[in-house]
């Protein structure tokens, strides 16, 4: 798992996969977030076994970019990450976010619990009958199918990287906008 995999992760935690455009991204946002308590940057729902960044940056695997949340519902519930979630990315935009383009950068959730799809449904619809977003929503709601862990310089990227051009041009700006929204939802420092 990701940076947090050497701590004893309570057996009452759950798992729920989320792709909101690049894993840099997204794992920069829900490392920070109290009561996750592991992050893995990955790919799910494609049809390869074990792609790599390259086959799956092709569009050829069907894979999304995502980011695997091991959280302590007891903490934060499934509702919140998907509320800061709605709030970090386009989910309006198909296939993209921002400059990337593709289908790896689909806005999407992977349950792995019928539940959390219960929820996601039901924000969703609470977003389009309030006409949060200008377009509609284009967030696929799947279960959580053929998930495998992304390089390991993938995971932790912004964390190790904070200055490179990139993570100071997309990622920093979606941490800042979690910090300003989410502020109750900060890990402690």
């Amino acid at each position: 798992m990701g940076q947090n995999s050497g701590m004893k992760i309570p057996s009452h935690v759950e798992t729920l996969v989320l792709g909101g455009g690049c894993f840099w991204c997204t794992e920069a946002v829900f490392v920070q977030v109290k009561g996750v308590l592991d992050v893995e940057s990955g790919y799910c729902n494609g049809q390869t076994r074990n792609p790599t960044y390259e086959q799956v940056c092709s569009g050829l695997t069907g894979h999304n970019e995502v980011v695997l949340l091991v959280y302590d519902p007891q903490v934060i519930s499934t509702r919140v990450l998907l509320e800061i979630f709605f709030v970090i990315h386009d989910p309006t935009t198909l296939n993209r976010q921002g400059n990337d383009r593709g289908t790896q950068y689909r806005s999407g959730i992977y349950f792995t619990k019928p539940e959390q799809a219960e929820v996601a449904k039901a924000i969703m619809a609470e977003i389009e009958a309030d006409h949060i977003f200008q377009s509609p929503l284009v967030t696929e709601v799947l279960n959580l199918d053929n998930y495998s862990a992304a390089e390991d310089y993938h995971q932790d990227f912004f964390e190790r990287n904070p200055t490179q051009g990139y993570c100071m041009a997309v990622a920093a700006p979606k941490v800042w906008k979690f910090k300003k929204t989410f502020s109750e939802w900060m890990k402690a420092t």
